[in-house]
């Protein structure tokens, strides 16, 4: 699924919100997300903008680029009952992270979903450091059991989206993912809330058996590629490893293709 065919859908999508801080002041119960222990951050636009995390002064073409793929992928996450989304590359720096960020906050746009954003590159984590903020916890000081999973969920001022960070790289990320631990981590977190949407930032695939270990925890995958870094050796590589894991599609960045979105280049 590539930005480039987005141009067919746009006209369908003006009637969401201009911009993701923008919501209305009274939404529906089940958007929002009340924790009393999570850590409250405050956000930098600046920092926002310098790394292309979408702000309410984003360039329209770039909002409109991510309301398609938040719309097409919500209604195959609808159709087929799912609630987990793991996100992943070929290889590393090929925009998987920015992509969840940016598709997470697209999605908690819309008043009848709230949006969970887990940091599962236990490999290089850098939700945190992409939003601009400091983890007082992590995901792994969790699963190691040191603090309630209440703890590590950070609210980042952003309306019905909440985020799941990890602190540190780990050695043994594919034994972690695999763990029972993880598994019963998740099937709380699916279970937890009604319409809420789980995005995971997953490791990318040819770097180790990760996304591999965890696939069966996860309903659906976006694959993310970058037009002159993604091979077409990696990029066969990748999906042969991912047959029969409910692969939704896949986002090129920085596509050299002209139309009005020629813009879009994250």
């Amino acid at each position: 699924m590539s930005m480039d065919y987005i141009k067919d859908a746009v006209a369908m999508l003006d009637r969401a919100h201009p911009s993701y801080g923008l919501v209305d002041s009274k939404p529906e119960m089940t958007g929002e997300i009340a924790y009393t222990q999570s850590q409250v951050v405050k956000l930098d636009n600046k920092h926002l903008q310098k790394n292309h995390i979408l702000t309410p002064e984003s360039d329209k073409v770039v909002v409109n680029a991510y309301k398609l793929l938040r719309t097409r992928i919500l209604q195959l996450m609808q159709q087929n009952g799912w609630v987990t989304l793991g996100i992943t590359s070929p290889g590393p720096d090929e925009g998987k992270t920015l992509t969840a960020i940016n598709l997470a906050i697209s999605m908690a746009m819309k008043l009848d979903y709230t949006v969970l954003l887990v940091d599962l590159d236990f490999r290089k984590p850098s939700i945190s450091e992409r939003f601009g903020f400091q983890a007082k916890y992590g995901l792994g000081d969790y699963l190691a059991g040191k603090v309630k999973l209440e703890e590590v969920f950070v609210n980042p001022g952003i309306n019905r989206l909440l985020l799941l960070p990890e602190k540190e790289a780990r050695n043994n990320s594919s034994e972690i993912l695999s763990s029972t631990g993880m598994e019963r981590m998740v099937d709380e977190l699916k279970n937890r809330y009604q319409s809420r949407i789980i995005i995971f930032d997953l490791p990318p695939v040819l770097v180790g058996d990760d996304v591999l270990a965890f696939s069966g925890l996860v309903d659906a995958t976006l694959l993310v590629t970058q037009e002159g870094k993604t091979t077409t050796d990696d990029l066969n590589k990748t999906v042969s490893l991912l047959e029969n894991k409910n692969v939704v599609g896949a986002v090129l960045n920085r596509s050299s293709v002209k139309n009005e979105f020629s813009n879009y280049g994250y």
